[in-house]
């Protein structure tokens, strides 16, 4: 998927953001911790979760279970 940046991007940033469809979110950051990719906070949104993060190259990138909530 592809989102929109959040509303504080200036402009010459990055507007829009790489979401990836992850089943297990707290799973995935920890293998991308121990890998050297952190995540930020994880949050709970409407029966999903999702973190943020940079790739090395400071994109801005999140996972998302949203895909897979059990309420759809």
């Amino acid at each position: 998927m592809l989102h929109s940046a959040a509303k504080g991007q200036r402009s010459g940033q990055t507007t829009v953001k790489l979401v990836f469809d992850v089943e297990d979110i707290e799973t995935f950051c920890a293998q991308c911790a121990k890998a050297s990719l952190m995540f930020g906070p994880i949050h709970t949104a409407d029966g999903y979760q999702f973190a943020n993060a940079k790739d090395p190259c400071r994109n801005s990138i999140q996972v998302s279970s949203r895909a897979f909530r059990k309420d759809r």
